[in-house]
């Protein structure tokens, strides 16, 4: 070990309070460190399972001296936390990964050009700011999705459009706001691959998972995923490595790629933290995303994990906590779910339950993929979650 190695006992910050959050301050505290979580929400699931909470908005200069003066090292949960936070807790304590990074992946403009500039094939598209630019759109760019360049997740802020009337449209509804549409391929299917990258350059990675987005939220997520040979798994962990490596990167990093029908690979977008498709490995893996988050922020060495249990995550939104249309919240049959072999449910605090909100996931283990699948439709089938 060397001296720049931060060991438990220290403290360790997060920027953001929500579920991932949560299960990296219970993914240092098994290891023995303290936590400490800087966000506005009193409530937020995060700050309600730490040693400390910071109550106060991302930009505050006291919260985050504060912060500084309480960690070794800090981290952050989610992309859209400001940049220049991370540049100021950086002046005085290790920051992964760095406000340089997640600024590339927090804007899809910047992301779309990092992508080209690193040789990692993407969607054709263009940056529209301007009337001018909008006027300019080639025809070979319909149909498309226009989306905006900054704080879209979960299919928010992104409208499919066919024709330039309908983009106008689009770019009006979306406030003319900073865009990029992307050109709508032929695709076969989404996965998406979790690397993790330390200070001294060590990368690892975790396998290649299969993803089924429903309203541009994510559903299921399947690993080992199906569809995917050795030698696409090969191509997808490879450009994933490349951006890490051309960000400089330090820390947790999912990229997510769309499978075409012809074969090839395009890279959709990074998100510069643990993922919801990576909630899998707490219980299908060796070594979680999260604890792989905590050893590269600390240092510590990063081991390739291990997938010793095929898996289906199930993402397990508010909308179980109603039937039908009903406004009257009722508890799912969890009871039910949990008499099922193999299943590990992970609640995220959340008293408020609202249709379309990550409340929690399901992971369903087995000794082989059919046996996990045939789980996992069993466990649907008791949520009334759409079969898969």
């Amino acid at each position: 070990m060397t001296r720049d190695v931060i060991l438990p006992g220290a403290t360790l910050g997060v920027l953001g309070g929500g579920q991932l959050g949560r299960m990296f301050v219970h993914a240092a505290q098994s290891m023995g460190y303290a936590t400490a979580v800087l966000d506005p929400d009193p409530a937020s699931p995060a700050g309600l399972v730490s040693h400390h909470h910071l109550k106060a908005d991302y930009l505050d200069a006291a919260a985050l001296a504060e912060l500084a003066r309480l960690c070794a090292a800090v981290t952050t949960e989610f992309e859209n936390v400001p940049a220049q936070s991370l540049d100021t807790l950086a002046l005085s304590r290790p920051v992964a990964p760095a406000g340089s990074a997640v600024l590339v992946c927090q804007d899809r403009a910047r992301e779309k050009s990092h992508f080209v500039a690193s040789g990692v094939p993407c969607a054709p598209h263009a940056l529209i700011e301007t009337p001018a630019q909008l006027a300019a759109i080639s025809d070979d760019l319909l149909p498309g999705i226009l989306k905006t360049a900054r704080l879209g997740y979960d299919g928010k802020g992104q409208v499919r459009i066919k024709t330039r009337a309908e983009l106008a449209q689009a770019w009006d509804e979306l406030k003319h706001v900073p865009c990029v549409l992307e050109k709508m391929l032929p695709l076969a299917f989404e996965v998406s691959v979790i690397v993790a990258r330390g200070r001294d350059g060590q990368i690892v990675h975790f396998p290649v998972q299969h993803n089924l987005h429903r309203d541009g939220i994510l559903a299921v997520t399947t690993v080992p995923a199906p569809g995917v040979s050795e030698a696409l798994s090969t191509k997808v962990i490879n450009a994933a490595e490349t951006l890490a490596a051309s960000l400089n990167y330090v820390g947790v990093l999912c990229l997510e790629f769309f499978i075409l029908q012809d074969g090839s690979l395009v890279a959709n977008e990074m998100a510069p933290r643990p993922h919801n498709s990576g909630h899998h490995t707490i219980d299908a893996c060796d070594v979680s995303q999260f604890e792989m988050q905590v050893r590269a922020m600390t240092g510590l060495p990063l081991v390739a994990p291990q997938l010793h249990s095929p898996c289906f995550m199930l993402n397990l939104l508010g909308d179980l906590w109603f039937d039908g249309a009903s406004t009257t919240q009722r508890e799912p049959d969890w009871a039910a779910v949990l008499a099922l072999p193999g299943t590990h449910l992970h609640l995220y605090g959340k008293t408020d339950a609202r249709r379309g909100r990550k409340m929690g996931h399901l992971t369903v283990t087995a000794a082989t993929a059919d046996l996990a699948r045939e789980v996992a439709l069993k466990a649907a089938a008791v949520l009334g979650i759409e079969p898969f």
